[in-house]
């Protein structure tokens, strides 16, 4: 069942859910926009040949009230809030329509599991042959929130838990 407005509302006001900081505004009819933060992080393309699953990626960190992805270029970003999920609710990232239109793509892996702590980190891919401006505070995206049908057994308590900031690939801590 995904979230109202209201109900979204009543569980930011008796603090099951968490999104700090949050204006009335950023709550939609059925999600909540977040905004972009100031960190981003971009691949140093110069420093491998390619990238592997099992090995570490370098990144350039960029830290900026504005920043300008060029034509089909790929970067890290983070949200301004951090949320905190109960163990009974799930969320999906999902870009918004008018950012969708300019030709931004926002989150490849758009997915926030119950239990999860942190700030969201943004994949954002540029689909259009001319760079495209961003500004921190600007609302890029949104949470849509999912009551699960019960509480998670496990919850979310992997290698991103508690992340501030944009932060990279950590695929290379998989055991599989």
């Amino acid at each position: 069942m995904i979230l109202s407005d209201g109900t979204i509302k009543s569980m930011l006001h008796t603090k099951e859910l968490i999104i700090t900081p949050i204006t009335p505004e950023q709550i939609q009819p059925a999600s909540v926009d977040l905004r972009l933060g100031t960190h981003f992080l971009k691949i140093d393309e110069n420093q491998f040949p390619s990238m592997t699953l099992n090995e570490e990626i370098e990144y350039i960190e960029i830290e900026s009230k504005e920043i300008i992805i060029p034509p089909h270029s790929f970067l890290l970003a983070t949200t301004e809030e951090y949320i905190e999920l109960p163990n009974n609710l799930t969320a999906f990232v999902e870009g918004r329509s008018s950012i969708g239109r300019m030709g931004l793509f926002i989150q490849n892996a758009g997915w926030v599991d119950p239990g999860f702590e942190g700030n969201i980190t943004l994949e954002l891919y540029n689909a259009n042959r001319l760079p495209i401006q961003l500004i921190a505070g600007r609302r890029v995206c949104q949470l849509v929130f999912a009551k699960m049908d019960d509480v998670a057994k496990n919850p979310y308590s992997g290698k991103y838990q508690g992340q501030i900031k944009a932060v990279g690939s950590r695929v290379f801590r998989d055991n599989d």
